[in-house]
């Protein structure tokens, strides 16, 4: 091998050492969840459909993604202790949200009562990541509840009236979500706990028959839901491949949702 090959094989390595690097200095801005981003949309859509669609929408959902964006540096930072490596996307994050958060506030001053109650529930969420135990299923819940609890916020602004509706909605977002981690556990972290992989079943149960009695068409996608759970787990599926299937399950529900209340 020639001079010219050789220096040509080191830039090549060089380029290829130089692209991961940035790949992984990008990781600290970009959260690893592929599931979490459609417990972000979901429930903005779900609102969305049940409100009148108004503009001050896309400064919410904005103000929305970069809380979450946000947060995900600030827990890392926590958990791991690495102010290095977490403290300049968090900083960022914070930069782009407080203008927003205080454009929000400023034309609709309710929307102060729900970020206290953000607040309260990523205090559980910070106690998890302080005792590095982030994947416990309670805080998995706390953050599904805080998630889909976004329903009333763009209810709120998009001026709609049938609260009842929207209760029922978040309901069956919390139940598919909540639903979601189990199964994903059966997958991942508990993929040799038989009895996790049975209560995951029975808990979807459960679920189809209370989605059936609020409206019986709902059998159809919570009944896809129970096969998940029950089959998915046996193919051994990579944590990438789970969370894309939960962004198609996800938008099988929205197109349900729309269908039957709208």
């Amino acid at each position: 091998m020639d001079d010219e090959s050789i220096n040509r094989n080191n830039r090549h390595k060089k380029d290829c050492e130089k692209r991961i690097k940035d790949l992984k200095g990008m990781s600290r801005y970009i959260p690893n969840q592929h599931g979490a981003w459609a417990m972000l949309i979901l429930p903005f859509l779900f609102g969305l459909a049940a409100s009148r669609g108004e503009l001050i929408h896309i400064p919410l959902f904005v103000c929305w993604f970069f809380i979450y964006l946000f947060s995900f540096p600030v827990l890392q930072w926590i958990k791991t202790g690495s102010s290095e490596r977490y403290r300049k996307p968090a900083v960022v994050y914070g930069v782009i949200l407080l203008p927003l958060l205080i454009s929000l506030i400023w034309f609709e001053p309710a929307l102060i009562w729900y970020g206290v109650l953000l607040l309260l529930f990523f205090m559980v969420n910070i106690y998890f990541a302080k005792t590095k135990n982030e994947r416990a299923l309670l805080n998995d819940i706390v953050a599904i509840l805080l998630f889909c609890s976004f329903i009333y916020p763009v209810i709120y602004v998009g001026k709609g009236e049938d609260w009842r509706v929207v209760t029922e909605l978040f309901l069956l977002l919390v139940l598919y979500f909540i639903g979601t981690a189990l199964y994903v556990k059966t997958i991942i972290r508990e993929r040799k706990n038989i009895r996790y992989h049975y209560a995951s079943i029975i808990y979807h149960l459960v679920v189809l028959l209370f989605a059936t009695w609020l409206k019986l068409p709902l059998f159809v996608p919570f009944l896809f839901f129970l096969i998940r759970a029950i089959w998915l787990p046996k193919l051994g599926l990579k944590a990438k491949q789970v969370g894309m299937a939960e962004i198609g399950f996800s938008m099988m529900l929205y197109v349900f949702v729309l269908f039957l209340y709208f």
